[in-house]
């Protein structure tokens, strides 16, 4: 009969063999604070325009050289679940503002490790959390009394341009002014009078070779394909877009043909030529001059459109093909039928180019009715072509924000410095035990001028005692950290146009606060055993052998 070991009473004895379970502040609440201060360090030398390059080599063995906070943590594929809380926190940020990511993880960090000398004091968890929200009320309402700049008209490059020059700049620094203008231009140009702005009608095209003063904006769609046939040009024409093949149409079911003699194989072939030569010269005869097809572009049916002067264009992607259709106002046909004048797109030239030893066609659409904009952007390397990519979708997600809410507070560390000295006085106000998470909350703030001045190579201490004696003499809330100086230097960001996004602060205080704020009240960690999976590996031979 075999021996029943008994099970530790306890929750232990619920669970499968292998299950491990941490609890208490010792196991649990300092073991996810540890692990979420180490992410957030990781991810502050990243921080800003000066921030750190990090290089991942993802599962696939793909490498990526960046300094984006949203590339990085989705190529690391985090493990550990309370830095997995942070991560999401971040996407969230993504999500809703498509900027921040990075403001996010420091600043949950931040409020983590103040929590962590908070609860050295004997202080609970619960009045800590209750803490962090007082002081995020307070902050959330201190805010839009700090906004310094509004954009009125976001039809007006110009004003677009100064405020969006920031957020291109902490991604590529000393490139900025040109990518602003590229970016500008091309979201301007697409807004519709009517609706919200989407991003996926900004498109980016990255073609290696030349120098990135070579990018350029345009108005309609970029693919790197070579056409069909033999004709390569085709101005003010009308469209036919087809997502299945442009060739002899095969039955759904196998049909067997008898053939008894070689006047009936000939009349049988001539038979499928001549119907493929009528559809194609109805579709000829509509007026469209380029067919755009989502599959294989058959030999005879090559023969026909070179036949009628047509240019055929194959796109292997069905989103590529209901992008142009969105492009060029078309209907995507699933049969190749003929289509009708609605159904039908229109774009004043389709041709073909070179840029450098790659071949594009180009889909381009002048007049105003311009639905889709493509940045195609030159570079030497296909890692900087990627970096390039990640700065102009900053830009436009900064301009699909600001189209819906034109509002900017001071960067450079000088809204963070004003919300700190507010809330440290609004700390004094409290008669509980929260107030000391709330003067933490405010300590948590002095984070980003510190990880600006640290990138930059500047004394971080220094700077932030100047920037609060800025702030407390009353030269403004806009003073902030002068990242062009030699030493720890402030200055007044209106002046140098450094602004920052007021959804992306308000969204990335909430967020922050929420993943901070769920982690510390983690009191225990239970990780099952997952059922079936690898058996761990047995050791051959007995234990006491060498």
């Amino acid at each position: 009969m075999a021996l029943s070991v008994p099970k530790a009473p306890g929750v232990s004895q619920m669970l499968k063999d292998g299950a491990r379970m941490y609890s208490g502040l010792e196991e649990a609440v300092y073991r996810n604070i540890t692990a979420c201060k180490e992410f957030a360090q990781t991810m502050r030398s990243a921080y800003g325009p000066n921030g750190m390059n990090k290089m991942i080599i993802n599962h696939i063995e793909k490498q990526f050289v960046t300094s984006d906070a949203g590339t990085i943590m989705r190529e690391l594929d985090v493990e550990h679940p309370a830095a997995k809380l942070m991560v999401m926190a971040s996407q969230m940020q993504d999500a809703e503002v498509g900027d921040g990511t990075n403001f996010v993880v420091i600043f949950a960090g931040a409020l983590l490790e103040k929590a962590e000398e908070l609860l050295r004091l004997g202080i609970t968890t619960a009045e800590i959390a209750e803490g962090y929200e007082k002081a995020l009320e307070k902050a959330l309402e201190i805010l839009p009394k700090l906004v310094c700049h509004e954009v009125k008209d976001f039809r007006d490059v110009e004003q677009v341009k100064e405020v969006m020059k920031s957020a291109i700049m902490s991604k590529q620094y000393g490139q900025e002014d040109f990518l602003t203008d590229l970016v500008a231009k091309a979201c301007v140009s697409i807004l519709p009078d009517k609706g919200t702005f989407n991003v996926d009608n900004i498109r980016v095209c990255k073609i290696l070779g030349s120098g990135l003063s070579k990018s350029e904006v345009v108005h309609g769609m970029v693919f790197k394909r070579f056409v069909e046939g033999d004709v390569t040009y085709a101005e003010k024409t009308k469209i036919a877009i087809f997502s299945c093949p442009v060739d002899i149409i095969q039955t759904e079911t196998k049909g067997t043909v008898l053939i008894k003699s070689a006047d009936e194989l000939m009349n049988f072939s001539s038979g499928e030529e001549s119907l493929l030569e009528n559809q194609i010269k109805a579709i000829a005869d509509t007026g469209a001059k380029v067919i755009v097809s989502g599959g294989k572009v058959g030999d005879m049916a090559l023969h026909f459109l070179n036949k009628y002067n047509m240019m055929a264009v194959r796109l292997n992607s069905k989103f590529d093909l209901r992008r142009l259709a969105r492009a060029v106002n078309a209907t995507v046909l699933p049969r190749l039928t003929t289509p009708s004048q609605e159904e039908l797109g229109y774009c004043d030239k389709v041709c073909i180019e070179e840029l450098g030893d790659t071949t594009v066609v180009a889909f381009r659409n002048e007049g105003k009715d311009s639905r889709i904009a493509t940045i195609v952007i030159r570079g030497a390397t296909d890692n900087f072509l990627d970096d390039i990519e990640r700065a102009i979708d900053d830009g436009v997600n900064n301009f699909k924000c600001l189209s819906r809410d034109g509002r900017y507070v001071p960067g450079a560390g000088a809204v963070e410095i004003e919300l700190a000295t507010q809330i440290s006085a609004y700390a004094d106000t409290l008669p509980g035990l929260e107030q000391y998470a709330v003067r933490r909350f405010a300590a948590a703030l002095e984070a980003f001028p510190k990880a600006l001045a640290e990138n930059t190579g500047v004394n971080a201490t220094e700077l932030v005692n100047q920037l609060y004696l800025a702030h407390a003499e009353g030269k403004g809330p806009n003073v902030g950290f002068n990242i062009d100086a030699e030493k720890a230097e402030t200055v007044d960001v209106t002046t140098t146009k450094i602004y920052d996004l007021f959804q992306s602060k308000f969204w990335g205080l909430k967020y922050a606060v929420g993943a901070a704020t769920t982690i510390l009240k983690v009191d225990q960690i239970i990780m099952a055993k997952r059922a079936g999976g690898p058996k761990p590996r047995q050791n051959a031979g007995s234990d006491d052998e060498s």
